[in-house]
């Protein structure tokens, strides 16, 4: 078999692994990211690496797989507006209709834990300033496919190199404690409100529960178009009457206009559900 159809194949088996949607220029990409798995395994190709899986679907390599290609770093308050948005406008909106019941935000493909904990200490901060306003309190539920993704975020532990992502000395010294040489853990009042849970985004979304909130930022870019559209149909049933999506700040919500009302917050763009 060719290397330009090995890797179609690959590709196939991602989207149904995930739905992730590789580009057909990506062949790098794939390369740098299984060649180590790929040489501890003494596999040779692509083609041979799907056959394996195929023929050996309890040997693990298949979820090695889907996490070594979805496994991403990412940044504390990522684009920082969303936060604000969250803090100044979303959450007393939110505290006014619920009734004093406690709040639920879901983090959609947490990857390594900077969203769900950067959620958490916005929850912190809107208290500081309004003690006493949200009464019961909020839960963040963060899910992602990554198995060892989510037992680092279980854990909390950041090097430098990924604490000076986005996180202001400020924060540092907060929320974080320190936990030998480099490294910086999550103080425990900003862990114990976030919940780590094991989801494919493909898969169902009862189990999660009604949220008030979701989160669901740069993740959508990596589906198909129709793939994406059913993701955000089931979102929409995850969320409680007046609640609200955030997306990444390069997505859009194309369609669906019979569900979520585009809320212009200058800078950004949330979305309401209707």
């Amino acid at each position: 078999m060719s290397a330009n159809l090995e890797f179609e194949q690959f590709r196939t088996f991602l989207e149904k692994s995930c739905g992730i949607l590789l580009g057909s220029n990506k062949q790098y990409l794939v390369s740098s990211r299984l060649n180590k798995l790929m040489e501890q395994n003494g596999i040779k190709s692509l083609g041979e690496l799907v056959n394996r899986i195929q023929t050996l679907p309890r040997s693990g390599l298949r979820e090695q797989v889907v996490d070594a290609m979805t496994t991403n770093e990412t940044l504390w308050f990522r684009d920082s507006y969303p936060f604000e948005v969250l803090k100044q406008r979303v959450l007393p909106e939110l505290i006014k209709s619920s009734g004093g019941q406690r709040l639920r935000i879901w983090s959609a493909a947490c990857s390594s834990g900077q969203e769900p904990f950067s959620l958490s200490m916005t929850i912190d901060e809107f208290e500081r300033s309004n003690p006493g306003q949200l009464k019961g309190g909020a839960q963040i539920v963060a899910t992602d496919l990554s198995g060892s993704m989510l037992t680092a975020c279980k854990n909390a532990e950041y090097d430098s190199l990924a604490i000076g992502r986005g996180l202001s000395p400020d924060r540092l010294q907060r929320y974080f404690e320190p936990r030998g040489t480099g490294r910086w853990g999550v103080k425990a009042p900003i862990k114990s409100r976030v919940e780590f849970r094991a989801l494919n985004l493909l898969d169902s979304y009862a189990a999660l529960g009604k949220f008030d909130v979701v989160f669901c930022r740069n993740v959508l870019i990596y589906f198909s178009a129709e793939m994406k559209k059913d993701i955000l149909k089931r979102i929409h049933a995850t969320l409680k009457p007046g609640g609200y999506l955030f997306l990444g700040a390069s997505e859009a919500l194309n369609g669906l206009p019979e569900l979520y009302q585009m809320v212009q917050c200058s800078p950004g763009i949330i979305y309401k559900v209707k």
